[in-house]
C-alpha cells in the first residue's frame, strides 16, 4: 500500500522555533518530526511513500533522497505554486490506484497502521477518518457517526454544533480509495491553472471537496483509537510532543504496546448520585472529576467508562436518551479539558415486571457488573493489561467486577459495603476520585 505524506506547509505557526527548515524537519528529541513518521511506517511494513513537497522542499529532498537509507523508496511531488491541501493528490491520480494512506507531516503520531488498514477493509469504506477525542473539542472540528462507525456529519469549527455531543476529532490521518477523488467532481486537469474569472490559481480542499460530501452516504467511517497523534504546529504544543516523546508516551500508546488503563463507574464516580438517572438534566459532574480524570489522561492511561444502565431494560430511557447523557459528560468534560477514551454500558436488567420494559433486554447477561464483561470487551478493543490496571468505584459490584478482571481496585466515598475492600487498604481509599488521582495512581505513573 502507497502511503502520501503531505510536508508542504509553510508552518508560519511554529518559525519561532525554527524559520530555517520546513515543519516536518524540526527535531524532537534529536530527530525530525518527519524521520520518526517514516520509521513507524516503515516497521510496519509501509515502505512504498510519496511526499509531497513545497515549501523549502529540498531540504526534505536532500535529506532523505530516494529513501534507500531508511529502508524505504520514496518518490516526491514538488509543487511549484500552492495547490491547495488536496492538490497534489489529483496531480498523482494516475499513480494512486488502490487504497493508500494520507498522513499530514506536522501531525506527531505512532500508530497501529494495519489496524487501521483492517478495520477500512472490514467495512468495504472508501475513506476512513482516524479520529479520537482530545482536550479542546469545543474549538476542534467534530465528526459525527453512526453506531456502525459511519460519518453522518461533519462540523467545522465555525459550524453550529449540538448543545452536547460527543469528543471525536479528526487527527489528519487517512485511508483512501481513489475513487473518493473521482467521486468528488473536481477536475484534475484544471488544478493550478488560473481562474479566468478571478484571477485566482485553482486548488482543491481536502476536507471541503473531497471528505465533507462523503458524510451521509455511509462510504466514510471513523476509526476510533486512543492512540498518540497531537498537531506541533505552535511552540506550546511542539514542547508538550517533546516532553511526551522522552517520557515514553508517543510510542506506548500505540495498541500494538499492552495498553494500562483506569476503568471508571459513572453515577456516583463521575456525576452526582441522583439514583437511577433518568433526565439529562439531572446529570451533573462531581466538583474535582473534570481535574482528576484530566491527570489520568497525562499519566498515559486510558480513561474508560464502566457503567451499569438498567434504566434502558427497564424502559425509562431509550438508548437515545443514554447517548445524549453520554453527549453531555463528555461536553462537559472536554470544556474542562479532559476526556474519556470509551464508554461501555450494559442495558440489561435481569428482573422482569417493569412496566414498559424492553422484553428483549430483561435477561442475566455477561456484561452486568459485577461481572466483567465490560472491563473484557475494553481490554479485547484497545489490547489493555487488566493486571496493570484500575477499576474505580463507589459500590461493591465495582470492586468485584474488577477483581474478576483481574484488575486493581478502588472504592470510593468511604463505602463500607461487605466485601468490597478495595485493594490498596482501608487507609488508601479516597473520597473522591480527585482525591485518588492525586495521591496513588500519580505515584504509579511516576
Amino acid at each position: 500500500m502507497k502511503t502520501v505524506i503531505m510536508a508542504g506547509g509553510r508552518g508560519t505557526r511554529i518559525s519561532s522555533i525554527a524559520s530555517d527548515i520546513p515543519k516536518p524537519m524540526i527535531q524532537i528529541d534529536g530527530k525530525p518530526v518527519l524521520e520518526r513518521e517514516i520509521e513507524c511506517l516503515r516497521d510496519q511494513g509501509f515502505k512504498d511513500l510519496i511526499i509531497t513537497v513545497s515549501h523549502l522542499g529540498d531540504v526534505i529532498m536532500n535529506h532523505f533522497g530516494d529513501g534507500s537509507g531508511w529502508g524505504v523508496h520514496i518518490e516526491y511531488y514538488d509543487e511549484k505554486q500552492p495547490l491547495g491541501n488536496a492538490g497534489a493528490l489529483f496531480k498523482l491520480r494516475d499513480r494512486l490506484t488502490e487504497d493508500f494512506l494520507l498522513l499530514n507531516a506536522d501531525a506527531v503520531f505512532d500508530v497501529d497502521f494495519n489496524r487501521m488498514v483492517s478495520y477500512h477493509k472490514s467495512k468495504g469504506a472508501l475513506v476512513t477518518l482516524f479520529t479520537h477525542p482530545n482536550s479542546h473539542p469545543y474549538d476542534s472540528g467534530l465528526i459525527i457517526a453512526d453506531e456502525n462507525g459511519a460519518v453522518t456529519r461533519w462540523l467545522a469549527k465555525e459550524d453550529d454544533r449540538p448543545r452536547f455531543y460527543r469528543n471525536r476529532v479528526n487527527a489528519g490521518l487517512h485511508v483512501i480509495n481513489p475513487k473518493a477523488l473521482d467521486m468528488s467532481g473536481v477536475d484534475g486537469e484544471m488544478i493550478g491553472t488560473t481562474d479566468v474569472v478571478t484571477g485566482k490559481t485553482l486548488k482543491a480542499d481536502l476536507d471541503r471537496q473531497i471528505l465533507k460530501p462523503l458524510a451521509g452516504t455511509g462510504k466514510m467511517f471513523c476509526y476510533d483509537s486512543p492512540e498518540y497523534v497531537k498537531d506541533m504546529g505552535t511552540p506550546e504544543r511542539f514542547y508538550q510532543v517533546q516532553k511526551d516523546y522522552k517520557e515514553g508516551r508517543v510510542a506506548g500508546k500505540n495498541l500494538s504496546n499492552k495498553q494500562k488503563a483506569v476503568f471508571l463507574d459513572r453515577d456516583g464516580t463521575i456525576n452526582v448520585y441522583k439514583g437511577f438517572l433518568r433526565d439529562i438534566d439531572d446529570f451533573e459532574l462531581i466538583a474535582g472529576v473534570s481535574e482528576a480524570i484530566r491527570k489520568i489522561n497525562e499519566t498515559g492511561y486510558l480513561a474508560i467508562v464502566v457503567t451499569n444502565q438498567p434504566v434502558v431494560a427497564r424502559g425509562e430511557v431509550s438508548f437515545e436518551g443514554l447517548k445524549e447523557i453520554h453527549n453531555k459528560m463528555e461536553t462537559l468534560l472536554g470544556l474542562d479539558g479532559a476526556y474519556v477514551d470509551g464508554i461501555y454500558y450494559c442495558p440489561h436488567h435481569p428482573h422482569k415486571g417493569y412496566e414498559g420494559e424492553v422484553p428483549e433486554l430483561k435477561f442475566d447477561c455477561e456484561c452486568r457488573k459485577p461481572k466483567p464483561g465490560m472491563l473484557l470487551s475494553a481490554a479485547r478493543d484497545f489490547n489493555i493489561d487488566l493486571s496493570q490496571s484500575i477499576m474505580i468505584g463507589d459500590g461493591e459490584n465495582d470492586i468485584l467486577a474488577g477483581r474478576a478482571a483481574g484488575c486493581k481496585t478502588v472504592l470510593l466515598n468511604g463505602a463500607e459495603t461487605a466485601g468490597a475492600e478495595d485493594d490498596y487498604g482501608a487507609d488508601a481509599a479516597a473520597g473522591s476520585l480527585f482525591e485518588y488521582v492525586t495521591g496513588v495512581l500519580q505515584n504509579e505513573s511516576d
